[in-house]
C-alpha cells in the first residue's frame, strides 16, 4: 500500500541559481524541509554522513514514540528523518 509519494526533479538548463541562505535554521519560514520515516535512525544517519549530511541540532526522542532529526544536505536542502519506536 502507497501512502505517499515524492518527486524528485532536476533542472539542467537554466543552470540552478540559490537565492536563500545556504544556513536558514530548521524552522525558518518557507517549504525548506520534508520528513521521512525511517526503520533506524543511527544506520540512516551513517549511511548519509559520508554524502555531506550534517545533522542540524541534535538527535531528539519525543517520549517512548519517536527518534528524529533534522539534517542539512550538501546543497543546504533540510530533511527530518523519524524513527518510531513503538
Amino acid at each position: 500500500m502507497v501512502t505517499g509519494r515524492v518527486e524528485l526533479t532536476q533542472f539542467h538548463t537554466p543552470a540552478a541559481v540559490n537565492v536563500t541562505p545556504h544556513n536558514a535554521p530548521s524552522n525558518a519560514l518557507g517549504i525548506r524541509r520534508i520528513m521521512f520515516a525511517v526503520d533506524d535512525l543511527d544506520a540512516v544517519l551513517a549511511r548519509l554522513s559520508p554524502h555531506g549530511a550534517e545533522i542540524v541540532g541534535e538527535i531528539a526522542q519525543y517520549e517512548n514514540f519517536y527518534r528524529l532529526c533534522f539534517i542539512r544536505g550538501p546543497e543546504g536542502i533540510i530533511l527530518g528523518l523519524a524513527q518510531q519506536l513503538t
